[in-house]
């Protein structure tokens, strides 16, 4: 079905434009608030974004939020990730902070949801060195001690935003004595907890994604988040919102890309016309344009679904959202990169950097062969 929106979304979206217009409008901008883009998160920004109230657009009114749904909230990454609003450490903590609304205690959800909102950043803590799409073969250890305290040992890679974050939320083996989806344990942990250990991974995106080892790292008793031995299925109950929100993420770049590409191709001459003018251009940004729009419809059509029936898990739409949108972000780059020649490639335009923004997100939040599977299998195949 087509998406409409309400008056207050639609004021939402031209909130949102505006926004990014006057305070990251430019490349000279941009590279002032992230030190010449070293990084995709500007704390200063992120305070101005936590100041309008817009971070808590889709956490509950009683923690400071706006109370809003995942149709709000997609409008918010789709509108920052179009405008390049350097708030990297958004995504993981909308995702982790309603992880915490659904299964925290009101002291963890006081902390971490509120924190969300005013502007802490949050970050969740699952995959391993052995333990990619393979969730389940995690082997962080958390036990016992004699007082009731729990210690947790091992070690975390690809953690997004653990350098900036005030809490992790980490996903630790409690038991391994019956099936590997089960014995998994959420745990809240202050960022802060000695023997924590945050170690940036260099990559071509930057330094976004962490190691973090966990040594001797000891707990409250009341540090689980949920029920002990229940992170499996509360992971589960999550798989909605991590993946739509990664996909209206994507679907938000893709629009840039294709902005600036038209942009691009409207202004460039050659032969004595503007390259868009050729048939071959022209045929590209149109098939562009019109998956573009498709992955908008999906990602908007299946946001209205989960407010509808919040209760409700969409694992084969979710996964369908996110696989759309990332692989057409990732599409968007490389046609946006051939059709400016040397300069897509050039640091003097953005698209370099949506080339590297894009490709990586079909491999975080579960890679395209793993939405592909969920898919399938939802099919009974």
């Amino acid at each position: 079905m087509t998406v409409g929106l309400t008056p207050e979304q639609r004021d939402f979206e031209t909130a949102l434009r505006d926004f990014a217009q006057r305070e990251c409008g430019t490349r000279e901008q941009r590279d002032a608030l992230t030190a010449g883009s070293a990084g995709r998160h500007s704390p200063a920004l992120y305070a101005k974004l936590a100041a309008l109230g817009w971070l808590g657009v889709c956490l509950p009114e009683e923690y400071g939020g706006a109370g809003g749904g995942m149709t709000d909230a997609c409008l918010f990454l789709r509108g920052t990730a179009r405008g390049l609003v350097p708030a990297g450490g958004f995504v993981t903590s909308v995702i982790t902070a309603k992880a915490y609304d659904r299964f925290g205690s009101a002291a963890q959800k006081k902390a971490a949801v509120g924190g969300a909102v005013a502007g802490q950043v949050l970050s969740i803590a699952m995959s391993e060195p052995d333990a990619g799409s393979d969730v389940a073969a995690l082997r962080c250890r958390a036990e016992r001690a004699p007082d009731g305290a729990w210690l947790i040992n091992g070690h975390k890679t690809w953690i997004s935003n653990a350098h900036l974050a005030s809490y992790i939320l980490l996903v630790a083996r409690t038991d391994a004595s019956g099936p590997r989806h089960e014995g998994l344990t959420m745990f809240h942990v202050p960022a802060d907890t000695p023997g924590i250990e945050v170690r940036g991974i260099d990559t071509m995106g930057g330094r976004e994604v962490n190691d973090v080892h966990f040594t001797d790292v000891r707990l409250p008793a009341d540090a689980v988040v949920g029920a002990a031995g229940r992170a499996w299925p509360q992971l589960m109950a999550g798989l909605n919102a991590e993946r739509l929100f990664l996909a209206a993420n994507m679907l938000g770049l893709s629009e840039r890309i294709l902005d600036d590409t038209v942009t691009y191709v409207r202004g460039r001459e050659q032969f004595g016309r503007p390259v868009g003018s050729f048939q071959a251009l022209r045929h590209r940004i149109a098939d562009l344009a019109t998956e573009i729009e498709c992955a908008r419809l999906l990602v908007f059509d299946v946001a209205a679904r989960c407010d509808a029936e919040p209760e409700r898990l969409f694992p084969r739409e979710a996964s369908m959202a996110k696989l759309k949108a990332t692989e057409t972000a990732k599409r968007a780059a490389l046609e946006g990169m051939q059709m400016m020649g040397g300069y897509g490639y050039a640091t003097e335009y953005d698209m370099e950097r949506h080339l590297r923004a894009a490709v990586v997100s079909t491999v975080y939040g579960g890679t395209s062969e793993i939405q592909r599977d969920i898919i399938g299998k939802s099919f009974g195949l």
